[in-house]
């Protein structure tokens, strides 16, 4: 069966506009155009469609989605099984936030008082929710669901006296770090207090530390724009060059760089 632009609209739930731009952009091309001028579409190009809403339902962005499936490797049902993974992980997630959501409402309407540890679980949950929706897709890539998910589950179990003693080793990091960087010696005795500092930091994530897990993620920082500009932005004045820095000292403290 063939479908013209406006019925495979329809039939997606998107906007027809949404199937013209797949093919203005070589995302999707239809499978032939008519006598009159018409795209038509058909199995092909549907089953590709519903990849490419399943990616965007997961909010990847659409040249990582062209990345994925045009890539050599691409096995369309092994990506819907993974598709249907994700969805179930993301479904818990958000059981989660609503029945949070409705315990804060019902308490606002009977004027029940939330312990600050019921707040505190729905703080984390948003907290783990937000950093998915960022950086989830990289870092599982990178890492493997596995590993994130155990990370995920141990910030969850996190008590109010961890975070806050997670937050201030953050602080001292990233004082250490700035000050570090204005030396401009990734190899020295600052830099490399940084170094722990970001490593004890990432134990309150991580279950396991390897110095090969330790110069992976500071390589992240580097190569991913989202990462690099949290960084450079975190202070006052803007530091360019500081997410290298980072890397370079934590890639000496582990003896794992290139």
């Amino acid at each position: 069966m063939e479908y013209t632009v406006q019925r495979l609209a329809d039939l997606a739930g998107v906007s027809s506009r949404t199937i013209r731009y797949y093919d203005e952009i070589g995302f999707l091309k239809p499978a032939r155009i008519n006598s009159s001028g018409y795209r038509l579409y058909g199995e092909k190009e549907v089953d590709r469609l519903q990849q490419i809403l399943f990616y965007r339902e997961l909010e990847v962005e659409l040249e990582n989605i062209k990345k994925i499936i045009n890539g050599p490797d691409f096995d369309e049902l092994k990506a819907l099984k993974k598709h249907r993974e994700k969805l179930l992980k993301k479904r818990h997630r958000l059981d989660l936030l609503i029945a949070n959501l409705e315990k804060t409402i019902d308490a606002k309407e009977r004027r029940i008082k939330m312990s600050d540890k019921e707040k505190f679980a729905g703080f984390k949950k948003r907290m783990v929710e937000e950093n998915e929706r960022k950086y989830g897709q990289e870092v599982r890539e990178k890492y493997g669901d596995e590993a994130v998910d155990r990370s995920n589950q141990k910030f969850l179990k996190m008590t109010e006296r961890e975070y806050e003693e997670i937050r201030e080793l953050e602080k001292e990091f990233m004082e250490t770090l700035l000050t570090a960087f204005k030396t401009g010696d990734p190899a020295g005795d600052l830099a490399q207090k940084a170094a722990d500092l970001h490593r004890q930091w990432l134990t309150f994530y991580w279950d396991n530390y390897s110095k090969e897990a330790h110069a992976g993620v500071v390589q992240l920082y580097v190569d991913d724009e989202r990462f690099k500009d949290y960084y450079e932005s975190y202070f006052a004045e803007k530091q360019a060059g500081i997410a290298e820095f980072l890397r370079d000292a934590v890639h000496i403290y582990t003896g794992k760089g290139k």
